[in-house]
């Protein structure tokens, strides 16, 4: 999927097939969903050799995801730059989660799976603790600005220094994201917190608000001066550094 992929797995009865399969899947979604491939699905419909009626169940699960974020977000989230599809901002949490699933149905209870730097964790780590996920420093992305503990739960981040150049404002969509560096979303799953990521750096200074509003969801902003905003309780998730 062009990105590093990550899967940890604690359990003495893990075998290396497991681990295999998880990734099998997800080179299956690079191949139905990736924009640079000629032969996937997605850019098939981009040059008109497929219609959204001859699409597999997941494209048109995926359309339709997208749609319902559209709504949810009002309009900042649009998977169509100028009649192009560009599914990206939602398929990578979706996946994510989806391989997350695959997980649990083989009888996993404690795992960790990572896409380039969205996250979905379950039960505990192999010593017992919450999963431990840092939050890279959109200027330094050697340097951890903040460390958090989940539990069943997902995290994502949107950011120019992370393929940020794809998020663009569909309310202004000329006009460059140049207010906020980065915007990071901790919800119940690695999907939502993806497609919510998303549309909140869309929104630029706006989103974390968006965030604050959302049951269920935290955010944590750092804006084009390095200054972070988070929401009222994010702290919760934060290990003292």
């Amino acid at each position: 999927m062009g990105m590093t992929i990550t899967v940890e797995v604690v359990d003495p009865k893990v075998k290396e097939s497991d681990i295999a399969s998880i990734f099998d899947y997800f080179v299956s979604i690079d191949k139905v969903f990736s924009t640079y491939k000629k032969d996937s699905e997605i850019s098939k419909l981009n040059a008109g050799q497929l219609t959204k009626k001859q699409v597999s169940a997941d494209v048109r699960q995926i359309l339709q995801l997208s749609e319902d974020t559209k709504r949810e977000t009002n309009g900042y989230f649009n998977i169509v730059n100028n009649g192009v599809l560009d599914p990206s901002g939602i398929v990578k949490g979706w996946a994510i989660f989806n391989a997350a699933n695959l997980l649990q149905e083989h009888g996993f209870k404690n795992y960790y799976v990572d896409a380039g730097g969205d996250i979905q964790v379950a039960g505990t780590n192999e010593k017992g603790e919450l999963w431990k996920i840092g939050i890279k420093n959109p200027f330094r992305t050697d340097e951890i600005v903040k460390v958090v503990r989940l539990d069943n739960r997902g995290i994502a981040t949107s950011g120019l220094y992370n393929r940020g150049d794809h998020i663009y404002n569909p309310h202004k969509p000329d006009k460059p994201i140049s207010h906020i560096a980065s915007m990071t979303v901790i919800g119940p799953t690695v999907y939502d917190a993806d497609r919510f990521a998303t549309a909140a750096f869309a929104m630029e200074e706006k989103g974390i608000h968006f965030i604050e509003k959302l049951p269920g969801f935290d955010g944590y902003m750092i804006d084009n001066k390095g200054i972070a905003t988070m929401t009222s309780k994010f702290n919760r998730f934060v290990i003292d550094q």
